[in-house]
């Protein structure tokens, strides 16, 4: 029996409304769901983190820095009052979702849900061949993951052990660094520059001998970006000093990116042995409930990450949704110029109430609000908005915010502008907006 997609969808509930829910399936998913259950069962407990709440990449490792719940109530809250509607702005994710050709090919899937990836139509090998296609690279320069979150994991049981350690940033996306830990692999953290980019120097200073470099790029949670001439210099003296070294460069913001000096690093994987790039459907593509994500780069670089993935792990909806996706580049392009849009305004009224942000190239922001983390998030979130968790070394300044749509963000926004709202000062000075200072 065939199903289409408003049956499928109208079976989920009688009052749904179908693209929206659709949308969020595919754009938030398991995470943000995931995020949420953890935070009303938390009621609130700083710290520790159990698990990964759902593996989105937005969310992070579960660390001491998570408070409450990535996405969902923090603090165990209620729902929102009537007439009222929770933004979620804390886990990077397109609050669109994926285009309508995405959703369609998802909803066609459903017939198939009985064969494995390997047997649908199209299949397994089919996806490899579309990327391959789309990056003007052979099958063999391809793996795919469960998300790029899959692609990260695979590096750290391919290419370190507790003989080769992982050289990263800090702070950075936590993934391999939370796997480091828990695989007792050396780990060397090297806190960002005075810009809050990734300190290629010190980086560079800790390569030798070393099983994997990660380089996020731009990087999570400074939203920072290297130009592809420091990347390639980088690349290429890792290689003089470590030549064993693998150097994984993860681009799951790629599609975000404004900065004039950015380009993608495949050719660059593409010409030099143990370098590969990540990619993930989490973010642009409005895919992050999905799980799909690839590697790119030379033959023997990539047949490592292969062997150790799981099997059959991107679904026959993740294959079907993926080929759509890559097959219509102007819904990207069009996202782009949106996340462009609303993230300008957004650092616009931070500005305008003294808060600095970094040279954002992603589609969040990281921005000194001038207190802790915790006491922005808490005073946002009881106005029914939630940013981001901690990021230490800088969660006492600090706030990382994902850009939602752009009537999300007006109205958060007005939220920014009453919690960020100075005390009086005796004598009737009032501050810049951050409380006197």
């Amino acid at each position: 029996m065939s199903v289409t997609r408003r049956g499928f969808l109208r079976s989920l509930g009688r009052n749904t409304d179908e693209l929206g829910l659709a949308a969020m399936l595919a754009a938030r998913g398991h995470e943000a769901l995931m995020a949420q259950d953890l935070s009303n069962a938390q009621g609130g407990t700083q710290g520790g983190g159990a698990g990964q709440a759902g593996g989105g990449r937005g969310g992070g490792a579960g660390q001491g820095g998570r408070q409450g719940g990535a996405g969902g109530r923090q603090g165990g809250r209620p729902a929102p009052p009537p007439g009222v509607e929770e933004i979620k702005i804390s886990s990077n994710e397109n609050p669109l979702g994926p285009g309508k050709h995405v959703l369609d090919a998802i909803v066609g899937k459903f017939p198939e849900t009985s064969r494995y990836p390997f047997n649908s139509t199209p299949n397994e090998g089919k996806l490899v061949e579309a990327f391959a296609a789309f990056n003007k690279v052979k099958p063999e320069n391809i793996t795919v993951g469960a998300g790029s979150q899959e692609i990260l994991k695979s590096a750290m049981r391919a290419f370190t052990s507790p003989y080769r350690a992982l050289v990263t940033a800090a702070p950075t996306f936590e993934n391999c660094t939370g796997l480091a830990r828990r695989m007792n692999v050396p780990l060397y953290e090297v806190k960002v520059d005075s810009q809050l980019k990734l300190d290629l120097e010190g980086m560079l200073a800790v390569a030798r001998g070393a099983g994997l470099i990660f380089l996020n790029n731009p990087n999570n949670p400074t939203a920072t970006v290297h130009g592809l001439k420091v990347v390639t210099d980088f690349v290429e003296r890792v290689r003089r000093i470590s030549p064993d070294t693998v150097i994984l460069i993860d681009e799951a913001y790629h599609d975000y990116v404004t900065d004039a000096d950015y380009a993608t690093a495949i050719p660059l994987a593409m010409n030099t042995p143990n370098v590969f790039v990540a990619r993930t459907f989490s973010k642009a593509y409005g895919m992050a409930g999905v799980r799909v994500g690839y590697a790119v780069g030379q033959a023997d670089t990539i047949k490592p990450l292969a062997r150790v993935k799981m099997p059959y792990n991107v679904s026959v909806f993740g294959i079907a949704a993926a080929i759509a996706a890559i097959g219509n580049p102007q819904h990207i392009a069009q996202e782009r110029a949106r996340n462009t849009e609303v993230r300008n305004m957004t650092v616009k009224v931070f500005e305008e109430l003294g808060c600095k942000s970094t040279a954002t190239n992603a589609n969040f922001i990281f921005v000194d609000v001038g207190r802790t983390a915790a006491e922005f998030r808490n005073a946002c979130a009881n106005q029914w908005v939630n940013v981001g968790r901690d990021f230490p070394p800088f969660e006492h300044t600090f706030a990382r915010i994902s850009i939602g749509t752009m009537a999300e963000m007006k109205r958060a926004t007005e939220v920014f502008r009453e919690v960020m709202r100075p005390t009086a000062q005796p004598g009737g000075g009032g501050g810049n907006g951050r409380n006197g200072r």
